[in-house]
């Protein structure tokens, strides 16, 4: 799939983001299996992270890390996934996905057949805002 920004289903707005900057967006992926699987977006469109100038990779990254960090201060999970793909959507994106040998898939990736029914985790949007706040400010 090569889409355009007028196509582009990251670029359209509404998405509700659980957090954003000016330079992007912390998201919920809406995944029921998994409601702590959130997205960090670059809200211009963008394919690859390479697309950004220096002070944007260091800013785009910083938030990944800050999700995973808070992510994991809340769930505790088992394992973090990472993943940047962009291959059905080419607009630069990352997957941070809390992982827990109970859940549905494990241990293959999220996008895989399921394996087993997993137990899904309570996922509060609040905490999670004041969570992310607390460590960007921090």
């Amino acid at each position: 799939m090569n889409t355009a920004p007028g196509d582009c289903p990251l670029c359209a707005p509404g998405d509700n983001p659980l957090w954003a900057d000016g330079r992007l967006r912390v998201v919920g992926a809406g995944d029921a299996d998994y409601p702590g699987f959130v997205r960090v977006v670059w809200n211009t469109h963008v394919r690859e992270m390479t697309d950004l100038s220096h002070d944007e990779q260091q800013h785009c990254l910083r938030m990944v890390l800050l999700v995973e960090s808070v992510l994991r201060q809340l769930l505790r999970p088992d394992k973090i996934n990472l993943a940047s793909l962009g291959n059905q959507v080419p607009h630069l994106h990352w997957h941070v996905i809390p992982r827990f040998h109970d859940d549905a898939h494990f241990p293959d990736a999220v996008w895989a057949a399921k394996r087993q029914v997993g137990v899904v985790r309570v996922f509060d949007p609040e905490r999670f805002r004041e969570t992310l706040l607390a460590a960007i400010n921090g």
